[in-house]
């Protein structure tokens, strides 16, 4: 259920109600350039998949070459930790099984390093924008 305020959403699952979004930032090993064309179609495809299977939701999403912008709303029982730990290990996986060159690049796919910042009800429109607008800088 989504019950909403002015400015912000909130959800409710069994005995909790909650509105925790997360700007994540997180790089390919050696920030490598490799984040592009099909990969990045691709990778766009499995964030979406897989937030989908583990009930949490991104909001916005930008795959720049070398890193990635999400921002992600999800239930504090399940923790953002475990959002990133699956999107980056699930799709290392399969990019790596899909696109064989990935493997002679790079040892794996994501650093084991990630950025990441609550967003608060002001700037969580300030972050939706920066986001969307990573590509045309």
């Amino acid at each position: 259920m989504e019950i909403k305020n002015i400015d912000k959403s909130y959800n409710s699952s069994s005995h909790l109600v909650f509105s925790c979004q997360y700007h994540v930032i997180f790089c390919p090993k050696y920030r490598r350039k490799v984040l592009v064309d099909k990969v990045e179609t691709r990778l766009k495809e499995l964030f979406s998949d897989i937030s989908q299977e583990y009930d949490f939701r991104i909001i916005e999403m930008e795959v720049m070459p070398d890193h990635v912008h999400l921002l992600i709303e999800c239930n504090p029982r399940f923790g953002i930790m475990n959002c990133i730990t699956k999107l980056k290990g699930i799709t290392s996986r399969k990019l790596r099984a899909e696109f064989p060159k990935l493997k002679s690049r790079i040892p794996t796919l994501w650093t084991r390093s990630s950025f990441i910042s609550t967003v608060g009800t002001v700037s969580l429109d300030t972050v939706k924008k920066y986001i969307e607008n990573q590509k045309k800088v």
